[in-house]
């Protein structure tokens, strides 16, 4: 049986449904780290990042594999001038973001698309950091140490972590277990567990025991609150033949 929101606030216990996006992102302020999840517009949580960027929180230091589009996705807290320092792997989307960047207003960290998804699983499992053969030799590489092992030269990685980790999800029961669905997994199931709270929108959300346990991806434990999302879905590139 599938439970709405409504009249739903924040639970003791096991209970993670909250019914307001401003529960979901109680103690979310400036200065802080932040994992959003998706790839390219795909998998993102829309409701959370609308709700940020109407907050207005400033400083943000966003851990993502992309910046989203100009106007929609992360590339409303671009407009707003919310993001301080951008860790991310594909940038190429957003006109604003090299903007941003030319003109020194945002610190942008690009990271092996591999590597970042490493960097975050392995916070997310105390790993500190990790040696990894991508990026020797490039700028990757400058001001980390290098090590050697069977004849390959190797980077060291430190692991990423944030205050608030903002992912999206297919089917969540009450107590946060997840069900990712297709495409939309990509990053999310890896920051769920790389966040301090760890904040999941979902498009349905069930009752204890009504998820099969053998196709929950993510476990409860990792999740702070739960909320009901309504979503766009907008495609990021369409394309069509001639009629």
């Amino acid at each position: 049986m599938a439970v709405s929101n409504a009249g739903i606030g924040p639970k003791k216990g096991f209970n993670k449904v909250v019914g307001t996006y401003q529960e979901a992102l109680a103690g979310f302020k400036d200065n802080m780290t932040v994992m959003v999840g998706g790839f390219g517009l795909c998998g993102i949580p829309e409701g959370l990042i609308k709700t940020v960027c109407d907050m207005g929180v400033k400083g943000l230091t966003c851990i993502s594999n992309n910046a989203g589009v100009d106007g929609f996705g992360l590339g409303m807290w671009l407009e707003k001038r919310q993001i301080k320092t951008m860790i991310a792997s594909y940038v190429g989307e957003n006109a604003l973001f090299e903007q941003l960047f030319l003109s020194g207003e945002m610190q942008v960290i690009l990271t092996p698309q591999g590597t970042l998804a490493e960097k975050i699983r392995a916070g997310g499992a105390g790993i500190p950091a990790f040696f990894t053969a991508t990026g020797y030799g490039t700028v990757v590489a400058d001001g980390k140490e290098t090590r050697e092992y069977d004849g390959r030269q190797y980077v060291l990685e430190p692991s990423l972590k944030a205050d608030f980790s903002l992912i999206r999800a297919y089917k969540a029961d009450t107590m946060g277990n997840l069900i990712y669905r297709k495409t939309a997994m990509n990053f999310n199931p890896m920051m769920a567990t790389a966040g301090n709270i760890t904040v999941a929108e979902v498009e349905e959300i069930v009752q204890p025991g009504e998820l099969d346990p053998e196709f929950i991806h993510t476990p409860g434990i990792y999740v702070d609150r739960v909320i009901l999302g309504n979503f766009e879905k907008r495609i990021e590139q369409r394309t069509v033949r001639p009629s």
